[in-house]
């Protein structure tokens, strides 16, 4: 009975990994919204500072399409992450596309969103042939993301 309890307590109130977690997405998902629009409104780069000679090796001509993908892939999703993990909402196309059905949707997201922002910087580094700094804070953030999802309290918090 008490055990009962504690385990219902423990689903009731979200711990402090899953706040990690939650803040890792929401984080994530405002500066890609902010970069991604950036993008999107000024499609040369120079709003953002960026250069256009980033883009030499790539099949792009200018940064709209990747501003697209930014803004989507690692701005609005982390964001709707973040607020289904919180609310531990029902998404129908994020339970089908859900490869562990024994937990939330959203926890699966989150590890896909890690492997997302992962295959992102990989890409952008071998487009523009260069790592700097800000790639491997990213990537850093992206196994953040990954290991905080993995832990087993922030499993057992979104297990079904």
């Amino acid at each position: 009975m008490q055990a009962d309890e504690e385990r219902i307590r423990s689903k009731q109130s979200l711990g402090r990994l899953s706040w990690v977690l939650i803040i890792l997405h929401g984080f994530l998902g405002i500066g890609a919204i902010i970069g991604g629009g950036g993008l999107i409104i000024d499609p040369s780069g120079n709003i953002l500072q960026m250069p256009n000679s980033l883009l030499e090796h790539s099949p792009f001509r200018n940064f709209l399409i990747p501003g697209i993908v930014l803004l989507l892939v690692l701005g609005i999703m982390p964001i709707v992450i973040a607020i289904s993990l919180v609310t531990q909402c029902h998404w129908k196309i994020g339970v089908k596309l859900n490869l562990y059905p024994d937990r939330h949707w959203a926890w699966t997201f989150s590890l896909y969103t890690g492997f997302a922002l992962h295959i992102w910087i990989m890409v952008q580094v071998f487009w523009i042939q260069h790592v700097s700094v800000i790639h491997l804070v990213y990537f850093a953030w992206g196994i953040a993301i990954q290991v905080v999802t993995l832990l087993p309290g922030v499993q057992q918090r979104y297990s079904r």
